[in-house]
């Protein structure tokens, strides 16, 4: 017996494995494509650049982006706010209406984020934030302008794009305003009482210009483990470092949303939708803790997160609230050289499909790197958030959006590694399989591990659609280390920081040569696949 148990533990792992087999005829359920609901830019006045519109069209018709967020809409470079000489508001709109203009064109709204002061609405000597230098600082003495600024914005977009179209918009009141390292400038130099009172003021002047108007907040950043946001402002001593054994051990909660949401009770204000950011790590925003960054959570960080907040918003006043998470990425650091590798391809995909029904929208931090909260990059590929090169370069980020966008609106069969889609109108199939190898689960991609990610396990996929006529012909594409992975044929050119006309034509039609072929299914309308995928490698297989 001993002897047969032993032979038999040898054979077992050299015996055939039965691929998957999915019928495509078979029911499916709703896929709604929330990944592609919006994404995000640096700030409204990098949108009155040719480039910026170039891209952002690039990104509606490839990977289907319906809203855009943006910091710093009322920003002195957006030349909105001036006064006369008695200190009467004089409101200019030609700046935003340009750029809403040009964004409603292509086919994508605003995602409207009310944010930064004007100068003159801002506290006197107020403090700055970013290259840019936007006014940051709260002035209860000034504030009933900003109340009047926002209501005579209101007024102007409906007036100018009409109430059918702005009741489709969001309304989101100022950006991460938990980010108060006073006297270092962050995001917001007030209390959490200001930011309260800002988004009492905020809502109340977008609701009397039309009550169905889409309001939200409070669009702070990020989950945190510890007390460092219990107070009224950001406080130093509370602020806890885990290392990577314990940082997933802990319970992570949203900066400032219980709060929220119970003032917003009290005061009896309307909640439309709650945002914030979950990043899979907070310590790079963090002055006190910035020398750790390199601890990051799990890949099931998103789940845990999107999990809190259902539970934190069941059980307020606003169980109805949408869920927005307006900013997302691998980090929130915009000189993180992993966003310009492969890796994030397979995070995004992986964190994408994971989640699929559990949110509104799930938004890209950002589209482009024509990007300049740290000023302008100074190569081509420089860490930058965007999905799109400073030269429109597609990054792989860019490519797993484009090919979740060719998912069908049925979704058939989903566990990693692998989804199968059916457009419900031309019942064609759609199938996306990719390698998030199993060495990262426990701890994101990220620039502690960013020179060496290709050590990493290999994925076997072995399926098989069955169900599709005879013959149908399946386009498959491939997302590599070495096909559509920009960076590496930027190598090959020898990194140039200030690249020729002619080597910017090659990294464009570069950038986009994923590698191609066809295969067919057999005449009993059966197709198969199997393949090898090397870490992170995505593989989209479209039905023509």
């Amino acid at each position: 017996m001993k002897k047969l148990l032993s032979l038999l533990f040898i054979l077992i792992p050299i015996l055939p494995v039965s691929p998957q087999t999915i019928d495509v005829k078979g029911p499916g359920v709703p896929l709604p494509h929330y990944w592609s609901v919006g994404t995000c830019a640096g700030r409204v006045n990098e949108g009155l650049r040719t480039a910026w519109v170039e891209q952002l069209q690039t990104v509606h018709d490839e990977c289907g982006f319906q809203y855009l967020r943006m910091h710093g809409l009322f920003d002195d470079d957006m030349c909105v706010y001036f006064e006369d000489k008695q200190g009467r508001p004089i409101y200019n709109w030609q700046y935003i209406d340009e750029v809403f203009d040009r964004m409603l064109g292509i086919g994508v709204r605003p995602f409207v984020e009310l944010s930064f002061f004007p100068e003159l609405i801002a506290k006197e000597n107020s403090l700055r934030q970013m290259w840019y230098r936007n006014c940051v600082s709260y002035d209860p003495q000034r504030i009933a302008k900003w109340e009047a600024l926002v209501e005579a914005f209101t007024r102007h977009v409906v007036e100018r794009y009409g109430l059918d179209e702005v009741r489709q918009w969001y309304f989101e009141v100022w950006n991460e305003p938990n980010l108060n390292f006073s006297p270092k400038a962050g995001f917001f130099d007030g209390t959490k009482s200001d930011y309260f009172n800002l988004y009492l003021l905020s809502v109340r002047a977008v609701k009397r210009v039309d009550a169905s108007l889409r309001v939200g907040g409070p669009a702070t950043s990020n989950f945190v483990p510890d007390q460092r946001y219990e107070g009224e402002v950001y406080d130093a001593q509370k602020s806890r470092f885990y290392g990577q054994d314990e940082i997933n051990r802990q319970q992570w909660r949203g900066a400032w949303i219980e709060e929220f949401l119970t003032f917003c009770a009290r005061e009896g204000l309307p909640v439309d939708f709650v945002s914030c950011h979950p990043y899979p790590t907070d310590y790079a925003l963090d002055p006190v803790a910035g020398k750790s960054k390199d601890a990051v959570r799990y890949m099931k960080a998103l789940s845990d997160d999107i999990a809190w907040l259902h539970r934190t918003i069941a059980a307020s006043a606003f169980p109805k609230a949408e869920i927005h998470l307006t900013e997302w990425s691998t980090s929130p650091n915009s000189r993180d050289p992993m966003h310009d590798q492969l890796p994030p391809a397979a995070f995004i995909v992986k964190g994408v499909l994971d989640n699929l029904g559990q949110t509104k929208s799930l938004m890209y931090w950002t589209f482009t790197d024509i990007f300049e909260e740290k000023g302008g990059g100074q190569t081509p590929f420089h860490g930058g958030f965007g999905m799109l090169t400073f030269q429109g370069w597609r990054k792989p980020s860019f490519h797993a959006y484009r090919m979740l966008h060719q998912l069908g609106d049925q979704l058939l069969h989903y566990a990693d590694p692998l989804c199968v889609s059916r457009d419900s109108q031309t019942r064609r199939i759609t199938a996306l399989a990719f390698n998030y190898p199993d060495e990262y689960l426990l701890r994101v991609p990220s620039s502690a591990n960013v020179k060496n990610y290709m050590q990493a396990s290999s994925k076997e996929v072995d399926f098989r659609l069955e169900g599709l006529p005879a013959g149908a012909t399946f386009l498959v594409e491939t997302l590599d280390d070495t096909h559509g992975n920009a960076i590496q044929s930027y190598r090959q050119i020898g990194s140039p920081s200030a690249p020729t006309r002619e080597q910017t034509a090659w990294m464009r039609q570069k950038s986009e040569a994923t590698l191609c072929d066809t295969i067919q299914a057999d005449a009993r309308g059966t197709l198969r696949f199997q393949r090898t995928l090397p870490p992170w490698t995505l593989v989209l297989l479209r039905q023509m």
